[in-house]
């Protein structure tokens, strides 16, 4: 079985995600494009800041603009509460973690040895992985 998580990983440049400065109608033109309901969240500086799901956004819409979509303008996504993150890993997590998070989110951002975001592992690639190996011999 393969232990190095790097051969599971999306690339940040093959990942859709946001920056944390952009305004609510922005990530949501963004997740609507995109086609997920989850999406990473990084600052500028490409550090992973968390995820934002559409919930998330619905609630912060409701609870920020009081449903006028042109208030979404003025507000930017890292003011939204998030209901939960999607916990980061390392490229050393062992395998064993790495399918522990996959049981309980959708994607598994992974960052390097200074936060920064490199890519996501999603859980399709992880059971695809998993399947494989499982049936390889029948």
């Amino acid at each position: 079985m393969n232990n190095n998580i790097l051969f599971f990983l999306t690339p940040k440049a093959l990942c859709a995600h946001l920056y944390d400065d952009y305004t609510m109608r922005q990530a949501l033109e963004k997740m609507e494009a995109a086609g997920f309901a989850a999406l990473p969240i990084l600052n500028r500086r490409g550090e992973y800041r968390g995820t934002l799901t559409e919930g998330d956004l619905l609630w912060g819409i409701k609870n920020m603009c009081y449903m006028d979509m042109r208030q979404a303008e003025a507000h930017r996504i890292i003011e939204i509460s998030r209901k939960k993150d999607n916990v980061p890993v390392r490229v050393t997590t062992s395998m064993h973690e790495l399918v522990e998070r996959a049981s309980t989110q959708n994607f598994v951002p992974v960052v390097d040895d200074k936060d920064t975001f490199i890519g996501i592992i999603t859980r399709r690639a992880i059971i695809k992985y998993c399947s494989q190996r499982l049936f390889e011999e029948e």
